[in-house]
C-alpha cells in the first residue's frame, strides 16, 4: 500500500508493550488477570512471536489505563529540521489503510504531518473527532468523503480543505480505488497528540467494525 513502492519503518508493538507494563511496574502475571489474556499470550506479544489484534490492544490499553495508541508511539529525538526519506517513514496499519508518518513526530514546534492510504471504504470510525489546532487536507489521488461540522466535502485528487480542528471531523473513501491523502496539523496544544486521534478512530473501526456495505457510501457513512 506503500504507494512508492519501498518499506517503511514499522513500530515493534512487543517492545512497546513491555515498555508501558514495566513503566507502571505491572508483572505479566498482573496484566494477564486485568486484561483477561493469557500470561503466554502476553509473553509470545513481548517476544515477537504473534501480532495482537487490535482487539487484543484494546484489551491491554485498558488495562494498562492508556489509550491504545500508546502502543504505536515513539518518541524520537526533537529536532529544529526534520528530513524523511521515504523508506524512513513510521507507518501504522489500520483496517482497510495505512498511515505513515512525514517527520511530524520529530518537529520541535507544533505541527503534525502524515499521510493516510485508504482502501475502498476505509473510515475514520464510528465517531467524529475534535482537537485543537488547524487542520489541512491535500488529496494526492483516489477520492474521499471528508465531513467537517455536518458538511459533507467530497474531495478528488488536487483539492484541498483547510478547517478548525475544534470542529468535528471524520472521513470516509467512498469510491472503488485506492485514495492518497497528506494531511498537516498545526497550532494545537503543546499537550495534544492530534494524530493519535485520527489513529485512534480508525484502529477503534477494527474493534466495532460491522458489515456494513462499502459498495453503497451514503448507508455506510451513516453507520460507522
Amino acid at each position: 500500500m506503500d504507494i512508492y513502492g519501498k518499506e517503511a519503518v514499522s513500530i515493534d508493538v512487543g517492545q512497546r508493550l513491555r515498555a508501558l507494563r514495566e513503566e507502571r511496574d505491572v508483572s505479566m502475571r498482573a496484566l494477564a488477570r486485568r486484561s483477561g489474556l493469557s500470561a503466554n499470550a502476553l509473553s509470545m506479544i513481548e517476544r515477537g512471536l504473534t501480532s495482537p489484534s487490535v482487539s487484543t490492544l484494546s484489551k491491554l490499553a485498558s488495562a494498562l489505563e492508556v489509550p491504545i495508541t500508546a502502543f504505536f508511539r515513539q518518541e524520537p529525538e526533537r529536532q529544529k529540521v526534520v528530513f524523511r526519506k521515504a523508506v524512513e517513514r513510521t507507518r501504522i496499519s489500520f483496517l482497510r489503510g495505512l498511515w505513515e508518518g512525514l517527520g511530524g513526530e520529530a518537529y520541535t514546534g507544533r505541527m503534525e504531518a502524515f499521510m493516510l492510504t485508504l482502501e475502498r471504504g476505509a473510515s475514520s470510525g464510528p465517531h467524529g473527532m475534535l482537537h485543537t489546532g488547524h487542520e489541512f487536507v491535500f488529496c494526492l489521488r483516489g477520492n474521499v468523503d471528508f465531513e467537517v461540522d455536518g458538511q459533507h466535502f467530497l474531495m478528488q485528487p488536487g483539492d484541498s480543505l483547510i478547517f478548525s480542528a475544534q470542529l468535528v471531523h471524520r472521513w470516509l473513501n467512498p469510491g472503488q480505488t485506492v485514495t492518497n491523502l497528506i494531511i498537516v496539523i498545526s497550532g494545537f496544544e503543546e499537550s495534544e497528540r492530534p494524530v493519535e486521534f485520527h489513529l485512534a478512530s480508525s484502529l477503534a473501526v477494527e474493534v466495532e467494525h460491522d458489515e456494513a456495505d462499502p459498495d453503497n457510501p451514503a448507508e455506510f457513512l451513516k453507520k460507522v
